[in-house]
This record gives structure tokens, sequence and C-alpha cells, in this order.
């Protein structure tokens, strides 16, 4: 499914983030930047060693912010690590955190010439955020940022089942 927002596309997709062909794609990262499990694990291993590598240089990354490194491995040249945060029943700023984390990306994006992105759904795997909560903030986030940043031409969401979908199709209706 995609939208025009101004000049730029949003898409979403079912698919494995690691095989996505757009010049950047987001690592839903921990904040040591150490390489885990679920998208982190699949995007390190994916890369190879120059991503964990350079992730060790930069030493670490706080929740909402962003930080980048090269692609290694990947199709993706540059791979944007951000730290999503772990959900606590929504009463810590979470969704503020969570709104923070797309920004940084795509603001990291835009100061790099970064034009095409790929998201996951962060936050919503091992750090317990509720998937439709979580699609409606990573949604209305990225649009506001496209409606004010022409030079990001595609915003793709790839999520890893038809759930995820879903809830990601439903925001967007």
């Amino acid at each position: 499914m995609q939208v025009k927002i101004n000049n730029s596309i949003l898409e979403i997709v079912e698919g494995d983030i690691t095989k996505q062909d757009t010049e950047a794609i987001v690592n839903a990262a921990n904040s040591g930047l150490r390489g885990g499990g679920g998208v982190d694990g699949a995007i390190h291993r994916a890369g190879g060693p120059q991503i964990m590598g350079e992730c060790r240089k930069i030493g670490g990354c706080p929740t909402g912010s962003a930080v980048i490194t090269s692609g290694g491995n990947l199709k993706a040249r540059y791979v944007i690590h951000t730290v999503g945060p772990v959900y606590h029943g929504g009463k810590r700023g979470e969704a503020e955190l969570l709104a923070n984390a797309y920004r940084s990306s795509l603001k990291l994006a835009s100061e790099k010439g970064i034009s095409t992105i790929a998201f996951p759904s962060l936050s919503t795997g091992a750090y317990g955020y509720p998937m439709d909560e979580a699609a409606g903030i990573a949604l209305k986030t990225v649009i506001d940022y496209l409606k004010g940043h022409p030079e990001i031409v595609l915003v793709r969401f790839v999520l890893f089942n038809a759930d995820a979908y879903g809830a990601y199709e439903t925001a967007l209706r």
C-alpha cells in the first residue's frame, strides 16, 4: 500500500528489512549498539562484522536518538541505528520517545543526503510496544516530517508479518 505526501511516497510492505534496496535501512538498536535479537540481530548477521565494528567506535545511542554506519554487506549503503523505548504501559513518555526515534532517523537521513529509507516497526518486538499504538505514532511522525522535507522521496515501512502489516494498513487508512 502506498500514499503520496506532497512529492514523497510512503509505503508499507510485508518483507525482510535486510533485503531492501533503499539507500538506508533503520535498525531497531539497543542503547549500547551491541547487536541483539529480532531486527537488530538480522541486520548485523546480513550486514556482516563491519557494521558492529563501526557501532563499537560510536559506543552508544540514547533512547529516541539515532546514529549512522555503513551498510556493510547489505544492499542499503547505510544503516541508521535508532533506539525506541521499552514499553511500560505508556505512562513514562514512551509515545514521545518513539516519535523521537523516527524523527531522529529521518533528520539524520536528511542531513546525510539520503532520499530513500526503510523502517521496521520500532519497539514492537522485545520492547513490547503495542503494535496498533506504535503504528499510529510511526505513521503520524513520518507523515508530519515528509510534509516539510521533500528531500526524502521514499519512506518504506517493512513489516515482518501479516498482523504487523494489517496494523499499519489500518493506521494509514
